[in-house]
């Protein structure tokens, strides 16, 4: 028979009779609570995940009717098999995206107006992925494969671009992430300029007086109105990749995202333009509700965080806003000193 025997605490030498007393040992009470805690945490995480999927499936359910509700609109129509292997069976660093699209979308295309590109403009503005002289450069491209086979790889198209807090270079990252994705051979992007409180995106690609974009997503200006594709230039840059400025500030940037009116835009905009990457550069995460409002319209994040600025507290409190139903798809590390090609991490 195993005898009982009771635990008598000793008591320190420091230790005065007015100190409480010391239990290593977590309380029953206190650990059912933390267990009834923890599942209900569980199960608000899974109705999230539920929540998000269920807006996904929405979103390309509008956008199916949208492309069938289009004048002459013409229907994708599968590769053989034997040409094509199921998914499943091919890598996914193998994987491509696929690019079907149709005429119309190719004739909506070819009718956005164009800017012109001042290549000294864009070296001021550290646009390296322009004239490719900064080694850096190639960070960019690695970025922009990554994300387009992680894309592909889920059925995805839309990114948001945020950082949390201000100076971390988001616009810079949205700006040569998009010439990057436009010397992809046959791949179509769209970067368009959502920090409605301090739009920065046409400053920085030289273009001026490029219109409003709260006009835009009120629906009160058509895509092709709005929209631009860059010119003949020296960069080598494709003109398959357009973008969304916007010079006019907007008090109430929350609720414009937030507006039913704005999720029918963008849905529209990628029905007819069908782009395989819409790049959506936000304004900060901590700052205001913005990119809460705007979260269910996209599929993942890319998080900007700048070396020496952004803490390791503020990454942790950008993701515990996302959610687990936002990804977040990679961080891209800015403004490291002394790190080359390392100062632009994925």
């Amino acid at each position: 028979m195993v005898e009982r025997r009771k635990f008598h605490r000793r008591k320190r030498a420091d230790e005065t009779p007015e100190d409480p007393p010391i239990y290593p040992l977590e309380r029953r009470e206190d650990r059912l609570a933390r267990r009834e805690a923890d599942r209900e945490a569980q199960e608000a995480r899974v109705a999230e995940q539920l929540r998000a999927g269920q807006q996904r499936a929405e979103r390309q359910a509008t956008r199916q009717q949208v492309v069938a509700d289009m004048p002459c609109a013409v229907a994708p129509q599968p590769a053989p098999e034997q040409v094509i292997p199921p998914a499943e069976s091919v890598p996914a660093f193998r994987r491509p995206i696929t690019h079907r699209t149709a005429p119309q979308a190719e004739a909506l295309w070819d009718r956005l107006p164009v800017f012109p590109i001042d290549t000294g403009h864009l070296e001021r503005n550290r646009i390296i992925t322009a004239s490719r002289d900064d080694p850096a450069h190639a960070a960019f491209d690695v970025l922009r494969t990554r994300l387009t086979q992680a894309l592909a790889e889920n059925g995805w198209s839309r990114v948001g671009i945020t950082s949390p807090s201000k100076g971390c270079g988001k616009t810079f990252t949205a700006a040569n992430l998009a010439i990057s994705l436009s010397r992809q051979e046959g791949l179509r992007a769209l970067l368009m300029d959502l920090d409605l409180r301090n739009p920065s995106l046409h400053k920085v690609l030289g273009v001026q007086r490029p219109g409003a974009m709260g006009a835009l997503l009120r629906g009160a200006v058509a895509p092709e109105g709005h929209l631009l594709r860059m010119g003949e230039n020296r960069i080598h840059a494709g003109h398959k990749v357009a973008f969304g400025f916007n010079e006019v500030v907007e008090p109430y940037a929350a609720e414009l995202l937030n507006a039913p009116a704005t999720a029918e835009v963008i849905t529209s905009i990628e029905a007819r333009l069908q782009p395989d990457v819409m790049l959506f550069d936000l304004p900060p995460a901590l700052y205001y509700d913005d990119v809460l409002a705007f979260r269910p319209q996209i599929d993942g994040v890319l998080l900007v965080v700048g070396g020496g600025i952004t803490t390791e507290r503020e990454i942790r409190e950008v993701q515990r806003r996302l959610g687990t139903s936002t990804p977040l798809l990679g961080m891209v590390l800015n403004k490291a000193e002394g790190t080359d090609l390392k100062k632009y991490q994925y």
